[in-house]
């Protein structure tokens, strides 16, 4: 069998998803090796996301475990078919971080996502203007064709506001960020109307954290819990740096990360109240 050294996202949720079920039916590795009559080596390589499973095999697995749930079912085959595949952004191969990549996929599979953004307007709400002065502050060294580039790809990210089944977005801005100039006074007047428009969407919920919370102090930088539509699979949370992206998949610390947002969430103003300061924000960069 073809050893995966490096599994895309979709496998991995596969794979972490397949030990949680197995684990909370009570079964060992051992069970399943023997109801696919193979070596605990591979079911330990499926599991660790280093090879994929037959749908068969899966289907074995999950009667093996006692899932009956014809919806649970439905999502692992899809996800199983699936994982090789990297989706509209594989066309920018080229030009894209495979971690970002990675994050994108997740991003297209998720049904909820909760953002804390203590310094920038999230990528999913940001104006064409907005991402091209953030990409420009952030990678002064890229050419004007590589700007184009990766501001097309987070408009075309903004696909999963608008499909059938869309995305639930629920963001919590820090009031801090109300008050900059990204990209010059108009590109920020605009971008803040444009998150205006977008919070009156039934799918996106809009919190704005005071300048007086304490939760501040807690916050080392954004971060992103996304949630799937089968409720076996663990949350996710991406953590982007300044040199490094990380993604937080044990259930351990995915929980830390909850209880955090959940403190942001409880501290920041209700929707009303968070929408007029964002009104205000533009209104007085207008009035300037």
């Amino acid at each position: 069998m073809t050893v995966n050294r490096n599994p895309t996202v979709r496998q991995r949720r596969l794979a972490r998803t397949l030990r949680e079920i197995r684990l909370g039916a009570g079964r060992t590795i051992a069970h399943a090796a023997e109801t696919l009559a193979c070596a605990e080596s591979k079911i330990s390589r499926i599991e660790g996301g280093q090879s994929g499973i037959r749908l068969v095999d899966l289907r074995l697995l999950l009667d093996s475990y006692g899932v009956d749930d014809a919806d649970v079912r439905s999502r692992l085959e899809e996800l199983s078919k699936d994982s090789r595949q990297r989706g509209w952004w594989n066309r920018y191969a080229q030009d894209l971080n495979p971690m970002y990549a990675d994050y994108i996929a997740l991003e297209a599979d998720a049904s909820e996502f909760l953002s804390v953004q203590p310094f920038l307007i999230p990528g999913l709400l940001q104006t064409e203007g907005y991402t091209r002065a953030v990409v420009r502050a952030q990678m002064p060294e890229v050419t004007d064709d590589q700007v184009d580039t990766l501001t097309k790809i987070r408009q075309e990210r903004r696909s999963v506001l608008t499909r059938p089944d869309p995305l639930t977005v629920w963001v919590v801005l820090s009031e801090w960020a109300l008050g900059q100039e990204i990209g010059g006074r108009e590109v920020m007047k605009e971008q803040l109307s444009y998150v205006i428009d977008m919070a009156s969407e039934p799918n996106i919920n809009l919190q704005v954290l005071p300048k007086t919370s304490e939760a501040h102090a807690a916050l080392f930088g954004p971060f992103v819990i996304l949630t799937f539509p089968d409720p076996a699979e663990t949350d996710v949370v991406y953590v982007d740096g300044m040199v490094s992206t990380i993604y937080i998949e044990e259930p351990d610390e995915v929980v830390k990360y909850s209880a955090l947002a959940r403190r942001v969430v409880a501290d920041a103003h209700p929707y009303k109240k968070s929408l007029a300061l964002i009104k205000s924000a533009v209104i007085e960069m207008g009035s300037k």
